[in-house]
């Protein structure tokens, strides 16, 4: 089996809270706070958007935060290396045109395939291979076509709703102008602070008046396996794992100067995401920016304790789904939108960046312009068609491309 060994001997409880002291907690904390801030708004406003219901956000919030926590744990401590497990976010961002014309148990069923296939594929020593079959650009178009919706939000959030938004964009636009600043307070928790002053100053803060909950109770789901859901979900869940996140984090990783065991961690996000599609949760994947964020300083070989840090307060997180997720939802929609566009703003520069920077970029612009215009054939939706027809396009007039090493 191609599963890389652990780290030999494991790190016992005192020290691992010895490692955890100084900045390393610091790191912790703002890594967390970035996940469950814009991350966490981009869940609920596709949620929303595709008709899910507060015990079904809860439910899949959940999922997000404690079983990933779960893993976090586990692999931090068997590879003593800042290996922080969430969900996808371009697959969060996937499911919402598919809510629209599939069932929720479809979405499911997909989400437990898609798990699946990247177990097989984790066990096998076949992911280098696979992550490379599709060139990055292509990907990556798909990506910038998906996340256009959030920057037209954020865009559309400050013409709703000015005084909550525009002030959310000072303020990211401000800290983001210093570094300095930003390493003191990250530009999207000083936006979203500074949009939470403005709903209390205008009193939109409307909760629900229907009891609550403090600790959550996830919704068991079961899956229904569709071959549209299949053909439209599967696939595109996959390379957004495996490429986009996995990629992304593993790049952040190696030059931190970790070594992260990339068979292993697939099977992780694969085995995860069959767990915590069961209770609504898309795919487990391997964080960029909260990895980045914990091995950006301190000694190498103490980032592991970070990891673990990041993976407590995960748990407790999770626990409390259902508390967080009313105070979101009690928001008013532009605060939701202006987060989740905030958040995928620097994604969306790396999308165009990579699509459009040197090859493949007709095949990119086929894959954006048809996922963009979002027009289902067969009844499947357009980011996979858009990877099947600029795939196509590309190795039809891009061959020097293919030829030059993809």
């Amino acid at each position: 089996m191609p599963l890389e060994p652990a780290h030999r001997p494991l790190p016992g409880l005192r020290q691992m809270v010895a490692d955890a002291g100084g900045p390393y907690l610091a790191n912790a904390l703002i890594g967390f706070i970035f996940a469950a801030s814009g991350p966490v708004a981009i869940i609920l406003a596709v949620g929303a958007r595709g008709g899910l219901s507060e015990a079904d956000l809860s439910s899949w919030i959940f999922g997000a935060f404690f079983i990933n926590g779960l893993i976090t744990l586990l692999f931090c401590t068997l590879y003593r290396q800042p290996l922080v497990f969430f969900w996808t976010i371009p697959g969060t961002v996937l499911v919402g045109p598919a809510l629209g014309h599939l069932r929720w148990a479809e979405v499911v069923g997909a989400f437990i395939a898609t798990g699946l296939l990247m177990l097989v594929l984790g066990l096998s020593g076949w992911v280098r291979r696979a992550m490379q079959a599709v060139p990055m650009p292509i990907v990556m178009g798909m990506v910038a076509g998906v996340f256009l919706r959030f920057g037209l939000g954020l865009v559309f959030a400050v013409r709703d709703d000015v005084w909550i938004a525009a002030p959310m964009v000072g303020a990211f636009v401000a800290l983001s102008a210093s570094p300095t600043w930003a390493r003191r307070l990250p530009p999207l928790i000083g936006a979203l602070l500074v949009g939470a002053v403005a709903i209390a100053l205008l009193g939109k803060f409307q909760p629900s008046g229907a009891a609550l909950q403090l600790l959550a109770q996830p919704n068991l789901y079961a899956p229904e396996f569709s071959w549209r859901a299949m053909v439209e979900l599967v696939v595109p869940l996959a390379i957004t794992v495996l490429v986009v996140q996995n990629g992304q984090g593993v790049a952040v990783l190696n030059a931190a100067g970790h070594q992260p065991p990339v068979n292993a961690i697939t099977v992780a996000c694969g085995a995860g995401s069959m767990l915590a599609a069961m209770v609504g949760t898309v795919s487990t994947c391997l964080t960029g920016p909260v990895n980045a964020i914990i091995s950006s300083s301190g000694e190498r070989h103490r980032h592991y304790a970070a990891g673990l840090a990041v993976g407590v307060f995960a748990l407790a997180f999770g626990l409390f789904a259902p508390v967080f997720t009313r105070l979101m939802l009690a928001t008013p929609p532009a605060f939701i939108a202006a987060l989740a566009g905030l958040a995928m703003l620097r994604v969306l520069q790396t999308a165009f960046n990579v699509s459009f920077r040197d090859r493949f970029t007709l095949g990119a612009l086929v894959t954006f312009l048809i996922t963009v215009a979002d027009v289902p054939i067969f009844n499947i939706g357009a980011p996979f068609w858009g990877l099947v027809i600029g795939y196509a396009v590309s190795r039809a007039l891009e061959g020097k491309d293919f030829r030059a090493g993809g």
